[in-house]
């Protein structure tokens, strides 16, 4: 009798055991050593500044991933990308908008060339070229040898035309995994390391990697000069210095690393600043489980609800190109979910944007100071 009770109580615990340890996932984790997480505190100390964003419509969308501004008409107008694959036009002063294109995919980076072409990168479909009359062309989708490019994520123009991007994750495509958000996760939670930075030059349509093993590279910025790029990588919580030019030609150096959260976009704004955007703050399972590729795996096997996951917390900061942080701007509450990154175009605001608002925030550029480096008041 109690054999039976017992085998009763044990099989489904064993049954469970198995699943945990056998059922296949996606995922091959990859053991790293995760720094000891300092949270809010030094130059990222909880403020508010954040909260109470003022806010410009995009109708039904959601997700204003990244924003480009220009001069049309004599006024600034902003374009902004959404995760349906439409490109929003916005117009600020009468908070008026109105979709330019669908790329046919999922448009994250948005940047506006010398000619006036905006370049997206499109997480489904590579790097792509809108011209005035809205025709969509793509510029490239694979890198040298034929290697496809599966999570084009982020991108800057280069004085000479040269068009530097992000490949997110070589082996977890936005497309194949079912979502941005989904492939993402996939790729932090592996730690492969499979993500690659990309050249496309329009001289000779060539498109070469400049960087590559990199846990899942996002934001792409141009150094003054095109002396360098710097590169926001999430999934090591630092953003990397890349140098193009000089003696150093070829060296990354990291210039800010330990960051409270997942850095995301990174965009050059006015006065030497660089906004840097985190999409969520850090995950303590996540690394709590850095070295522990296992239980990582059998995380993957627990209901999507019980996963590790990205948590909403607004926060933008202000770095300059050595790394020193010069602002930073927090909401504790997350009203506007997912921060992924801020851009400055110069008509007195910083528009802020997301992977899940419904609309798109901004911040009066008179409340942000241009002052010293935070560094040098601690």
């Amino acid at each position: 009798m109690f054999k039976k009770i017992a085998m009763w109580i044990l099989a489904p615990v064993v049954v469970l055991l198995a699943y945990l340890l056998l059922w296949p996932v996606p995922i091959e984790p990859v053991a790293w050593s995760a720094p000891v997480n300092k949270g809010y505190s030094g130059s990222f100390t909880v403020n508010d500044e954040l909260s109470g964003l003022q806010r410009l419509s995009i109708g039904d969308h959601h997700g204003p991933e990244d924003v480009a501004g220009r001069i049309e008409n004599g006024q600034m107008v902003v374009y902004t990308s959404t995760q349906s694959g439409d490109i929003i036009r916005i117009d600020p002063l009468t908070d008026s908008h109105q979709v330019v294109v669908n790329t046919g995919g999922v448009a994250l980076g948005l940047q506006f060339d010398a000619a006036g072409n905006l370049i997206v990168a499109d997480a489904h479909l590579g790097l792509l070229q809108i011209d005035a009359q809205h025709n969509i062309t793509v510029l490239t989708n694979q890198a040298e040898g034929g290697s496809p490019i599966l999570y084009a994520d982020e991108l800057d123009i280069g004085a000479d035309g040269k068009i530097y991007f992000s490949d997110a994750s070589t082996k977890f495509g936005a497309k194949a995994a079912g979502s941005t958000m989904a492939g993402s996760l996939l790729e932090l939670m592996e730690h492969g390391s499979t993500g690659r930075v990309l050249v496309y030059d329009p001289a000779d349509k060539s498109t070469k990697t400049i960087a590559s093993s990199m846990s899942f590279p996002n934001g792409i910025a141009m150094c003054p000069d095109d002396k360098c790029i710097l590169i926001a990588e999430t999934g090591t919580y630092s953003i990397k210095k890349l140098w193009l030019k000089g003696p150093q030609t070829g060296v990354m150096e990291t210039i800010i690393d330990n960051l409270p959260g997942f850095p995301d976009n990174i965009n050059r704004g006015l006065n030497g600043r660089y906004w840097l955007g985190l999409t969520s703050p850090r995950s303590k399972p996540i690394d709590d489980m850095a070295g522990q590729p296992l239980l990582r795996k059998m995380s993957m096997r627990l209901p999507q609800s019980m996963r590790p996951g990205a948590s909403n917390y607004g926060f933008i900061i202000a770095i300059d190109q050595d790394g020193n942080v010069l602002e930073q701007f927090q909401d504790a509450t997350g009203s506007y979910p997912l921060t992924t990154g801020a851009t400055e175009p110069g008509d007195g605001w910083l528009y802020i944007g997301s992977l899940g608002a419904t609309y798109l925030g901004r911040k009066k550029m008179d409340q942000v100071a241009a002052g010293q480096s935070l560094v040098d008041n601690l």
